[in-house]
């Protein structure tokens, strides 16, 4: 049952529910026809393909996924990656690149369900928040670039973002202006419904409206439209495979499945907690190649969750993913009756649907206020928005993986460092830097390390700690290292230790390591370094170190709290 919290919820399913299901379906299908015509096309597919991503992932994802009113379906931040996947091995054949996205979306699924079972669901934290969001700026700009051709009805042929953008500002004057008029008629009511209808069908409304444009005016002929739309039920297939396109499609996968497992985490959590939920990150992963499987076996393409059809969904009324399962009957009857209808939809109208739907990738609020919050997440965000619209959608992701990972271990590898000292009226010991009145006990280096020790920093710790010491006037015969933040030690940071260790008994230095977790003393006593420290090597606390000292070298020493304690005690003698 664990793969199958649909079964859970089906029994657990309160007969007050259905009303609302039913209605939420039929009206999240008014939503999922438009947008999954219109992200097809993004994708480079036939729009039809979008209709059959839609319909079928939402039957799975009723079975296999753990949230409740998650919907998932072709997605404006993977459909990019698809294209860039598909277009360079199928070219320009409808049906070439349907068998290529099939493919990939079985590869996508495979990748999800062997994480999920491998329990590797913490892997999209590879994607930091600031490189996410500038990540999604990127293909925001990239999509958007590429799609104003067809709302504007020019021809552009170049590649790359300057190049694109120069031939569209040169195209300007051979623009069709009824399809400009169409197109950026329909950006505009989008917009708007944006603005004042959040919650509202503005998608179904400029379906509609450029379909009627298109009839009443005759336009058949002057506008480029969807044309037909292959009436009847997806019909099942096998992904066929060329071992040829195998490293390719493997790359597009392995970026199509993180970022849309880390766009569905989010959600899930996030809906889960609104409702007093809990969802298991591993099983939303492998619901996520469930699903991306059963749609390559229907000539579908690689979805994920939709951040903006859940909450329609949710405005809608939608208790449990009954919802989906109305919607995807829906979209049933609708290839089975009225694919028709949608042959004088004009191309204009899904270029425009598709670019003010990520234009909300493009969270100007979140890069301002990384800006002032932190330049350098700032900085990250924008290398990751420059990386995908400079160079690609995929090498983009590479990018962004890149340059959170290196993000790491740059903070591991500089952590922050204190020597710490004594202040007058404060408990414990603080940063001398932060607080400079601290004073230092005589003969005596307190220093912190904000990290684990490992290959990358440890030559850091020990150049760090014999600074210290160097900075100190007079002879030190003593360091305490307040080793709580050091939360592991690997075997290079132990021969590095084990340097400094006989360094500072060159110098007749003593080191301990107050504060040190039970699992890393395990560690240093298995490396054989405990003897090689001064005795106890391990004090619990810094205090009792800092005792230990003033004790074995007799250092005359007049703490705060001793002078405070010595004066309440004349003060109870008079």
């Amino acid at each position: 049952m664990r793969f199958l919290p649909g079964l859970t919820l089906a029994r657990r399913y309160q007969r007050e529910w259905l009303r609302y299901d039913l209605a939420a379906g039929v009206v999240l299908t008014a939503l999922l026809v438009p947008q999954g015509m219109a992200y097809a096309e993004l994708a480079g597919l036939p729009p039809v393909t979008g209709i059959y991503a839609t319909m079928i992932p939402l039957l799975a994802y009723a079975l296999f996924g753990p949230s409740r009113i998650l919907i998932v379906g072709p997605d404006s931040a993977i459909a990019p990656v698809v294209a860039a996947t598909v277009i360079p091995l199928a070219g320009a054949a409808p049906g070439d690149r349907v068998a290529v996205a099939a493919t990939l979306a079985a590869a996508v699924g495979i990748l999800c369900v062997i994480g999920g079972l491998a329990r590797l669901g913490f892997v999209t934290d590879l994607l930091s928040m600031p490189v996410r969001i500038g990540y999604l700026a990127g293909i925001a700009v990239v999509v958007i670039v590429d799609q104003l051709a067809a709302v504007l009805g020019v021809d552009v042929e170049s590649e790359g973002l300057f190049l694109t953008v120069a031939e569209l500002v040169e195209s300007l004057g051979e623009a069709d202006l009824v399809t400009a008029a169409i197109g950026l008629g329909t950006i505009a009511i989008l917009v708007a419904f944006r603005r004042f209808l959040p919650r509202g069908p503005g998608a179904l409304v400029v379906v509609v409206a450029g379909i009627a444009l298109v009839v009443l005016l005759g336009l058949e002929g002057q506008v480029a439209t969807v044309g037909e739309v292959p009436a009847g039920l997806p019909t099942p297939a096998m992904p066929a495979l060329d071992p040829t396109q195998l490293p390719p499609i493997l790359l597009g996968a392995l970026a199509i499945a993180l970022v849309a497992f880390a766009d569905t985490s989010v959600l899930s959590r996030s809906y889960a907690a609104r409702l007093g939920d809990r969802v298991d990150p591993d099983q939303e992963l492998f619901a996520l190649g469930a699903v991306n499987v059963a749609a390559s076996f229907f000539q579908g393409f690689p979805v994920s969750s939709s951040s903006s059809r859940t909450p329609a969904a949710e405005a809608a009324g939608a208790k449990s993913q009954l919802t989906g399962v109305v919607a995807a009957i829906a979209l049933g009857l609708v290839l089975l009756f009225a694919t028709g209808i949608f042959a004088p939809l004009p191309q204009a109208t899904l270029s425009a649907i598709v670019i003010v739907a990520v234009a909300g990738l493009f969270d100007v609020y979140s890069l301002r206020r990384l800006a002032v919050l932190n330049r350098a997440d700032f900085g990250l965000a924008t290398a990751a928005l420059l990386g995908v619209a400079l160079i690609g959608v995929i090498p983009g992701i590479g990018i962004a993986i890149g340059l959170s990972v290196m993000t790491l271990l740059w903070r591991a590898w500089h952590p922050y460092t204190a020597v710490l000292g004594r202040v007058d009226g404060l408990k414990g010991y603080h940063d001398r830097e932060r607080h400079p009145e601290g004073r230092q006990i005589p003969g005596l280096v307190i220093f912190r390390f904000d990290a684990p020790l490992f290959f990358a920093n440890a030559d850091r710790f020990r150049e760090a700690v014999l600074d210290a010491v160097d900075e100190v006037e007079g002879p030190v015969r003593r360091v305490i290292v307040a080793a709580e933040p050091i939360t592991d030690v690997d075997t290079t940071a132990a021969d590095t230790v084990d340097e400094l260790l006989g360094r500072l008994d060159r110098a007749k230095i003593g080191l301990v390591l107050a504060e040190l977790k039970g699992p890393v003393k395990d560690k240093v006593r298995r490396y054989g370094l405990e003897e090689r420290f001064a005795q106890p090597a391990f004090p619990r606390t810094v205090g009792e170190a800092v005792h230990d000292y003033l004790e074995e070298f007799q250092v005359p020493w007049t703490d705060w709290e001793d002078a405070e304690e010595h004066e309440a005690g004349r003060g109870r003698a008079r």
